[in-house]
């Protein structure tokens, strides 16, 4: 079997992946912001990287696969700058802080199950890892490259460049980081305008504040990535994943922070997803094109004809390689919901399938075509995961394995052999590594079946007067992110929050 390659960002080239310990894999993927509910652009990293782990773990290696729960200081550099994300959202819901994380670490959590995807084998938080922070930040200075300035602590990116290959993993250079920053609020404490927040002073009015050696205060966003990795990875490991938008400031400023810290470059291999566009635009608020995950699958957001199945959604994004842009549109998520349903039809009729004890005449050369056809869903993996390349040929066998169930081609037409390896191997790769499963006529509408009886169970348990019950059904969707809307009409309505 051919060896596992991977497209490494940095040296933009395929590289033949060599983990740093034999047999185990060392994988970092940033997680969501838990500011708001996760939407269709958080969809493709998880699914992406995913598939990534299930399939590392089938080519037997231990696999580490941390990923991170965002839940304080995601300023933008480029934006507000001092503006916590967190702390901005839970004003406007009035809730406490980590009420408001745990309220979309849950819907997040939710979304990912529905998705299929894996849980990590480690999922960190930002809080839970503010001692881990600043002992990074103290060891930053001390090396000579931040400094603080009233209560907060600037990365000296200057310094950094005059050493280092910053940029390198984004393709800027320093000149153009100059000319294209933003002037920001808090830009005169800076000693250059490309340098980034590792500290931040938090104002009287902030809610989410710890104290720290430079006074009370919040953590930059890109020092909480660096300093949960290398606590559960430590100083060096194999693979680095995100989508490609946190290649600059974010993943950059982690390369430059755990280089100074650990003495040594922190990545082996940086793998970016691509992004997914809506109807050829960049998802945006501004565009009222951003669907999240109850949108998606209940078909309430605007754009939406109808409500799509989590499976057609995970289909829709295997079928593209994942460094590949993917556009999103009602008429593409028909096709991948006819797509699915006809390649799901052929493996169930597949399994349904017994190779005769009477034995015919094998055809040379369909055997060897499908034997081919499955034996290449190895090879595509081992090229950079190339998910789309295996299903063209999972399609290219549906018509084979619909014309044995037909009859119209005999399945003693293919040797015992063959016939086996195509079932093991249909079923190892749709369902173990791509993570598919089959969406029936029944479970299509599943999010809108099981809120309409819930609904239902709550209006009799109001109607007997339970109020215990009616309101633990409300409360629990609530800390789901899903809100209930009692109508004068007498009906009840939910969306998601």
């Amino acid at each position: 079997m051919s060896e596992l390659k991977v497209y490494n960002s940095l040296s933009r080239t395929k590289e033949v992946f060599t983990p740093l310990v034999p047999g185990h894999v060392g994988m970092y993927v940033c997680g969501p912001t838990v500011s708001g509910e996760s939407h269709l652009g958080h969809s493709r990293p998880y699914i992406t990287f995913d598939v990534v782990y299930r399939y590392l773990q089938h080519l037997g290696y231990k696999v580490r696969y941390v990923r991170n729960i965002t839940d304080a200081g995601h300023f933008e550099e480029e934006g507000r700058e001092a503006e916590d994300k967190i702390s901005k959202k839970a004003v406007l819901e009035k809730l406490e802080p980590m009420e408001l994380v745990q309220k979309y670490t849950n819907l997040f959590h939710w979304g990912m199950q529905q998705f299929n995807t894996l849980p990590p084998s480690i999922e960190p938080t930002a809080t839970g890892h503010i001692v881990e922070q600043i002992g990074m930040i103290e060891k930053i200075i001390a090396d000579g490259y931040a400094y603080e300035v009233n209560g907060s602590v600037y990365f000296d990116v200057n310094k950094y460049a005059a050493n280092y290959d910053y940029g390198k993993l984004s393709g800027r250079k320093i000149e153009d980081l100059l000319e294209t920053t933003r002037e920001l609020d808090g830009q005169e404490e800076k000693r250059d305008r490309a340098d980034f927040a590792l500290w931040k002073s938090a104002a009287p009015e902030h809610i989410m504040r710890w104290q720290s050696p430079w006074g009370v205060g919040f953590p930059g966003w890109h020092i909480e990535c660096s300093a949960m990795a290398t606590k559960y990875l430590g100083s060096q490991f194999d693979i680095h994943g995100g989508g490609m938008d946190l290649q600059f400031p974010h993943h950059e400023s982690e390369i430059a922070q755990s280089t100074i810290c650990n003495h040594e470059k922190p990545v082996r291999y940086w793998m970016h997803n691509n992004m997914i566009t809506i109807n050829g635009r960049k998802m945006g608020k501004s565009y009222g094109n951003v669907i999240t995950f109850t949108e998606l699958f209940s078909g309430s957001h605007p754009i939406l004809e109808k409500a799509f199945h989590p499976m057609v959604i995970r289909f829709f994004i295997l079928q593209t390689h994942y460094r590949s842009t993917l556009d999103f549109s009602n008429e593409a998520l028909i096709a991948s919901e006819k797509g699915l349903k006809r390649l799901w039809e052929a493996y169930e009729n597949l399994n349904k399938l017994s190779y005769p004890e009477t034995a015919g005449t094998v055809d040379a050369d369909l055997d060897a075509k499908i034997v081919k056809l499955v034996t290449e869903f190895a090879e595509f993996m081992n090229d950079d995961f190339s998910t789309a390349k295996v299903l063209a040929n999972m399609f290219d066998l549906t018509s084979v394995i619909n014309s044995f169930k037909d009859k119209s081609i005999a399945l003693t037409s293919i040797s015992a052999g063959t016939f086996v390896l195509l079932q093991q191997q249909m079923k190892l790769y749709l369902e173990d590594i791509l993570g598919l499963q089959g969406v029936t006529e029944e479970t299509s509408d599943k999010l809108k079946g099981v809120m309409e009886l819930l609904i239902t169970i709550r209006k009799e348990a109001k109607t007997k007067k339970d109020f215990v019950t009616s309101d633990a059904i409300r409360n629990q969707l609530s800390q789901l992110g899903i809100s209930l809307k009692d109508e004068k009409d007498g009906n009840t309505t939910w969306s998601a929050d």
